[in-house]
């Protein structure tokens, strides 16, 4: 089996919630997971989401802060987005 390992630092799209507060955009996949889409380069991460989408860079103990406040199944790194797997 190979061990993928992530970049140092990972770009993670994000979203204003209800409350005025920022945060990283979450998926719902069709298997009913959550998942967080990450981008080991910004050019990657707007050819998902468009130009000038609002990210965040995220280092590797950032992605646990992360899933603490808004908990995730899957981390996904420079994975397309499809169009059935909505936001959250």
């Amino acid at each position: 089996m190979t061990t993928l390992r992530l970049p140092p630092v990972v770009y993670a799209p994000t979203m204003v919630d209800v409350d005025g507060n920022t945060r990283v955009k979450m998926h719902a996949l069709r298997d009913n997971r959550v998942a967080l889409f990450v981008f080991s380069a910004i050019d990657r991460l707007e050819a998902q989401y468009g130009e000038g989408a609002p990210w965040v860079l995220l280092q590797a103990p950032e992605l646990q802060q992360a899933h603490d406040s808004a908990p995730f199944d899957l981390l996904l790194l420079d994975r397309d987005l499809h169009p059935e797997e909505g936001k959250r």
